[in-house]
Formats: C-alpha cells, sequence, structure tokens
C-alpha cells in the first residue's frame, strides 16, 4: 500500500531511511526540508534537545509543518498578516 505524502500530497516512492519520519507520511523531499527547518527552528529559538520542553515545542512546529497543527507561524514570516485576521474579539 503507497502513501500520499503529508506535506506535498505526491505519493511516496522511496522510503526515508529516518525512523523520525515513520510519524507521518513524508516522502524524502520534503522529510528533507523539514530537517532542515527544524536546525533552523532549533537555532532561532535555541532549543536544547535534552530539555523535555524544547522537544515539544519543536514537535509542534513539526506538526505545523506537515499541517497538522494550526496557528502556529513559520518563523521566517512576519505574524502580521492581515489574511489571517478573522473575526473580532469584543
Amino acid at each position: 500500500m503507497s502513501k500520499t505524502c503529508l506535506k506535498c500530497g505526491k505519493t511516496i516512492e522511496e522510503v526515508v531511511d529516518d525512523p523520525g519520519a515513520d510519524k507521518y507520511p513524508a516522502c524524502a523531499a520534503c522529510w528533507k526540508e523539514w530537517t532542515t527547518y527544524a536546525v533552523m527552528v532549533m537555532n532561532e529559538m535555541r532549543l536544547d534537545m535534552s530539555l523535555p520542553d524544547h522537544r515539544k515545542a519543536l514537535r509542534k512546529y513539526e506538526r505545523a509543518f506537515f499541517g497538522l497543527e494550526k496557528g502556529i507561524a513559520e518563523i521566517e514570516k512576519k505574524p502580521d498578516n492581515p489574511e489571517e485576521h478573522h473575526g473580532h474579539h469584543h
């Protein structure tokens, strides 16, 4: 049974040789993109992978990267995006 990449929607041809990649159906290209992005997130937020809270923070980004978690903006993007203001708080 073939899987479809969560990120790009293509059928996954090659299996990613990384135990972490088993969590999400991801093609090799997207997984590579994530690992590169993860390093940026870790550097940007000064995450220490030996700390559970920091691992949790990275996992949030990981889920957001693969579209599983909403509400996290990518770190490069400025949060001030006019299209994202839905509904007003009274």
